[in-house]
């Protein structure tokens, strides 16, 4: 597993480039207790309180922002919950999109039968939208940003992969063991590449920017 890179640090928070296969908080279990804000925890022993502000998927690679200390993890989280901060991701998909851009809106929900899938459920649902655009056709695949509105667990590959008559894209995250196809690629080809949000002292927006790897 690569080291954690440290993008931007002040004493208040942190912002990572956590990479794919790296759980973003702990899970069930001795052999899943490695993640990225137990990582933050030790770089940073002089942090407090839970740390954690958003997450994302293990298989998923990005910007990640942890409070250090119990106020900034709150204002941080409060931020995510009223949807001030930004964020932008780079996937690549399989097939060749017919579209340039557009807006995703299929509400989801847990598929609580099958476990950690999600589903599409128009009617108990919880609203989801997803931007996107088309950012370049690679023969067989397409590169796509996305921007998501909402942050429902699942959301990206879920609305990539639901079909075109669903109002999806029909085209699954390559790699993506749950939506699609995990031998299609070498990991989920699912980036966080752009970040932004309110800094926690000052007010001020701030931005980061991660390259993609793939």
């Amino acid at each position: 597993m690569p080291a954690l890179s440290i993008v931007h640090a002040t004493d208040r928070y942190v912002v990572i480039d956590k990479p794919s296969g790296l759980l973003s908080v702990p899970g069930i279990g001795p052999h899943k207790q490695d993640c990225a804000v137990a990582r933050v925890r030790a770089m940073f022993p002089r942090s407090e309180g839970p740390l954690v502000v958003h997450r994302l998927d293990m298989e998923t690679s990005g910007l990640l922002v942890f409070g250090l200390d119990p106020d900034s993890q709150r204002e941080l989280s409060g931020q995510f919950e009223r949807r001030i901060p930004s964020k932008s991701y780079v996937a690549l998909l399989e097939g060749v999109l017919d579209v340039e851009e557009g807006l995703i809106s299929l509400p989801m929900r847990p598929d609580v039968a099958n476990r950690p899938w999600q589903m599409i459920d128009h009617i108990h649902g919880r609203n989801a939208e997803t931007a996107f655009r088309v950012m370049a056709r690679e023969i067989d695949r397409t590169r796509v940003r996305f921007e998501p509105i909402t942050g429902r667990a699942h959301q990206l590959r879920l609305h990539a992969a639901t079909m075109r008559c669903q109002g999806g894209l029909g085209a699954p995250i390559l790699g993506d063991p749950l939506y699609g196809d995990a031998a299609s690629a070498r990991r989920l080809m699912l980036h966080a590449a752009a970040l932004s949000f309110l800094d926690p002292s000052t007010g001020g927006r701030v931005e980061f920017e991660s390259p993609t790897p793939f």
